[in-house]
């Protein structure tokens, strides 16, 4: 059971038509619920009025509402199902998780109890998990869509391009587009979110808040040209991996030209900044250092003369290799010496690698830093520093929350950035910031002994993540919910600057009529 599809536009009185239309059926259903009944049909109206209170926000009395369905009918597949929806979109994912599981447990051969968990642990990354409930859902049904773009996205995460695909195109062909819930109580304003069927996307629940904004997803690379685009104020272009997703960014390209809405990230932007052309263009950006990066098919670096080929072009070891298209640290190695080379070719995938020259951040502890800055609408905002024993650095691996200096270290980073980076740095980052001209983007870099910028990635793919409720994690919140606000005022000024010009054009159209 679903909440009946929304439609994007407002009623004539002034108020949001769908969200009167879900609040008109709410009492419809307390009504019948009011009355004594008995049976199936008396539980299904409990449980679309359970979805209900999940859709209109009213999320407490939903859990409420199905905890008291299932304590009397708890092997109900469409009680387990929604309530599994409801949890995950609270973010309670093992909750969801282990709802689902009991759906799954007494009804094996629905496939969607299987694609529901799936979905949730193949966000956890926990592909193998993930891959058996996918091929468990298509057992059920062969043509089950959800399941082959799931089962898509696993194979592609596995370096399984050609597999990908073939399941890309058996799930998104008629379903390369979907709406997410909208739970506002004014009318929204409407989006259309372009997105990879691969994977290499922008990251945007943190700001797409579900209570402003209605958002229609289109996968682009399996959009049928012909298809309508639905109603949009704005095109919002999630796509953000140049390496990973030409076929896709591509498509965009067309799709925008359909629409006369503004756009935040321009895909012809994005196409620019993979890893070999950002080394390339961006090493002219003054005070910043770029590592050299090649591509290198793996037949040459697992060949004997694979060290005299890096040399020959510049490498020294130590170096990292690079599977292209994945993010954070996967697939990512450091190679010391020559004699491991071809060990450690043979565990990543792909048939060409990414060989990038080390750049060593490490400052005089002996700890490598990575900081991460974030650039929306042309503004630069601090949004974290990670600091690690490890070469490769990253927030959830790193040493922060062991040792209360490093986490003092990043609250001066987040309240003084130029302070702390120096004059050399935040000029090398406006000059990455307009070299790359995105409204969405970040820069993960370390710092120079002579306070060059070492460039270690910019790009649209970043993350903005909220960290958890620990307290020690509290001075990070004010610099997270500036950036987030920064983000949803650049899309309602976008929004808005369109519908404004729309208006003063249609003002002047009739004016020369009057005339």
């Amino acid at each position: 059971m679903t909440v009946p599809k929304q439609s994007a536009l407002p009623s004539r009185g002034g108020g949001w038509a769908p969200r009167l239309a879900q609040e008109s059926r709410l009492r419809q259903l307390e009504d019948l619920l009011a009355r004594p009944r008995s049976g199936d049909e008396a539980l299904e109206t409990e449980i679309e009025h359970a979805a209900l209170l999940g859709a209109l926000d009213r999320r407490q009395d939903a859990q409420a509402a199905f905890i008291d369905i299932l304590r009397r009918r708890p092997t109900n597949f469409s009680a387990l199902n929604e309530f599994g929806t409801l949890l995950a979109g609270q973010g309670a994912i093992d909750a969801a998780c282990r709802v689902y599981a009991e759906a799954i447990l007494h009804h094996p051969d629905n496939p969607m109890g299987h694609v529901n968990l799936a979905n949730l642990l193949l966000r956890a990354n926990k592909h193998q998990e993930a891959r058996a409930h996918y091929e468990a859902a298509l057992r059920a049904d062969p043509d089950h869509a959800q399941a082959h773009q799931g089962l898509g996205a696993v194979l592609a995460d596995d370096g399984d391009r050609d597999g990908a695909r073939e399941h890309f195109r058996k799930g998104f062909a008629g379903h390369a587009i979907s709406s997410l819930p909208y739970r506002g109580s004014a009318p929204p304003l409407t989006l259309l979110q372009l997105v990879s069927s691969g994977g290499g996307n922008i990251p945007t629940a943190p700001f797409l808040d579900d209570c402003i904004f209605l958002t229609s997803v289109v996968v682009a690379d399996y959009l049928d040209p012909k298809a309508p685009l639905p109603p949009h104020q704005l095109i919002f272009n999630a796509i953000g991996d140049a390496d990973l997703c030409e076929p896709a960014l591509e498509a965009a390209i067309d799709l925008i030209a359909r629409s006369t809405k503004p756009v935040i990230n321009e895909p012809r932007a994005v196409m620019k900044t993979g890893r070999i052309s950002n080394a390339a263009r961006l090493a002219a950006v003054p005070g910043v250092v770029t590592p050299k990066t090649l591509a290198i098919a793996r037949d040459i670096l697992t060949g004997p003369a694979a060290a005299a080929f890096l040399a020959d072009h510049g490498f020294a070891f130590p170096l990292l290799l690079r599977s292209p298209g994945y993010h954070t640290g996967r697939n990512f190695i450091l190679v010391e010496r020559a004699a491991e080379l071809s060990a450690a070719v043979a565990d990543l995938p792909g048939s060409d690698l990414l060989a990038i020259e080390y750049l060593d951040a490490r400052g005089k502890d002996g700890s490598a830093r990575k900081y991460r800055v974030m650039m929306i609408a042309g503004q630069i905002y601090p949004l974290h520093l990670a600091i690690s024993r490890n070469w490769k650095v990253h927030y959830f691996t790193s040493d922060m929350a062991d040792q209360p200096d490093h986490r003092a270290e990043e609250l001066a980073f987040l309240a003084d950035m130029p302070a702390v980076l120096g004059d050399k740095a935040m000029v090398a980052l406006a000059g990455i910031r307009d070299a790359l001209g995105l409204d969405y983007a970040g820069i993960d870099f370390g710092l120079g002994p002579d306070g060059d910028l070492l460039l270690f990635e910019a790009n649209a793919t970043m993350v903005i993540a909220a960290p958890d409720p620990d307290q020690r994690w509290a001075y990070r919140r004010t610099a997270i919910v500036r950036i987030i606000d920064a983000v949803v005022a650049m899309i309602r000024e976008k929004a808005a600057g369109a519908g404004k010009a729309a208006n003063q054009a249609s003002g002047h159209a009739a004016s020369r009529t009057a005339g």
